[in-house]
């Protein structure tokens, strides 16, 4: 375990339509045991810290809605450090909280800042780079997010350029960021592959919390008042009725938006430990494994004949048995059964709508 100031902020509060029927705005992906393994993603997201952060300094930010669900996943985090937004208003709001949050009771606090929805391969690669970006923060004013080394050219994530031309004094592996490029097309997810200094940005962030209050108050000085003038009344019973009063009023905006885009000193640590964001079943079946046809299937009861390159997910007691398909997502939960093809997996999200 490293120093008592670093602390852990798991953002969980996202719906997970991609994922349905698994992942449903009454229990989303994040709380689901997605990978077959017998803990939620939630659960495995801290159980990759906790040879780095104790439970007492860890924060999960969700939607009030799902309190019950997280409480019972994560019953080693205090009850006071499940923070609750009373609305969805993306990312930047959601860290402004809890930042200040942190700060009304540590104000040398170092955080980690991560979703709660991605898995990793490589968790002692991971460790390592968080111990190492955790260090480099504590002794500057520098905020780091990680990018991911890419292995294919994905358009479903943002990229980070960074300068490699030199790196930090600090850190070796640690280098100024050029810019950040929203989610690109086929051919511009290509050209990136191809330069060496693009890379996947995985939403997650280190920095102190001074940096990042700082950083808030210049760039963000309307959404930062809002939380800051809460110091007094942060961890008493008055605390949540503030909440819900003020967190409305805050402008739906994602931390790259509204910080990591401005700021001056933003870094990039560039990584390998087989991170993926499981944000549709394409991904899940690619970072899963595979039998010899290329099916990924979960759950203990499911046969498949003569069927190729699909997913497969029916881990209740239903048995499934499967018959002729290439390249299909087989999904059943509860009293919901989806078959699509993994090529139109992107019109899920209209299906679990009901529209035609």
């Amino acid at each position: 375990m490293i120093g008592g100031h670093n602390h852990l902020v798991i953002m969980a509060g996202g719906v997970g339509s991609r994922f349905w029927p698994m992942s449903t705005p009454e229990r989303p992906k994040q709380f689901v045991d997605v990978m077959g393994c017998g803990r939620t993603l939630l659960q495995l997201t801290l159980d990759r810290f906790r040879k780095l952060i104790p439970a007492e300094n860890t924060w999960v930010v969700t939607s009030a809605a799902y309190v019950g669900t997280v409480r019972e996943q994560l019953p080693e985090v205090p009850w006071n450090h499940v923070l609750l937004e009373p609305c969805r208003r993306n990312t930047a709001p959601c860290i402004a909280y809890a930042s200040w949050r942190i700060k009304s009771q540590d104000t040398k606090a170092n955080i980690v800042v991560t979703p709660s929805d991605a898995i990793v391969m490589d968790v002692a690669e991971y460790q390592r780079v968080i111990k190492s970006a955790l260090k480099f923060v504590s002794e500057s004013d520098a905020m780091v997010t990680l990018g991911m080394r890419p292995n294919r050219p994905e358009t479903g994530y943002g990229y980070i350029q960074a300068d490699l031309s030199y790196s930090t004094a600090r850190n070796k592996e640690i280098y100024r960021v050029d810019s950040f490029r929203e989610k690109p097309d086929i051919d511009t997810a290509r050209r990136y592959i191809q330069k060496k200094n693009f890379f996947w940005n995985a939403g997650i962030f280190i920095w102190n919390v001074g940096t990042i209050a700082n950083a808030l108050r210049v760039y963000q000085p309307t959404l930062s008042k809002i939380f800051e003038d809460l110091l007094p009344i942060y961890g008493t019973a008055k605390e949540q009725d503030a909440i819900n009063e003020v967190f409305p009023q805050c402008e739906n905006i994602s931390i790259d938006y509204a910080i990591m885009e401005k700021a001056e000193e933003i870094y990039v640590f560039p990584a390998s430990f087989g991170w993926s964001d499981l944000g549709t079943w394409g991904s899940l079946q690619e970072n899963s494994e595979r039998d010899i046809h290329g099916n990924a299937l979960f759950g203990e009861h499911i046969d498949v004949y003569e069927t190729t390159n699909c997913i497969v997910h029916a881990t209740q007691e239903k048995r499934v048995v499967v018959q002729g398909l290439d390249g299909y997502i087989v999904a059943e939960c509860d009293d919901t059964l989806l078959i699509c093809r993994l090529a139109e997996e992107q019109r899920i999200k209209q299906f679990c709508e009901g529209n035609k």
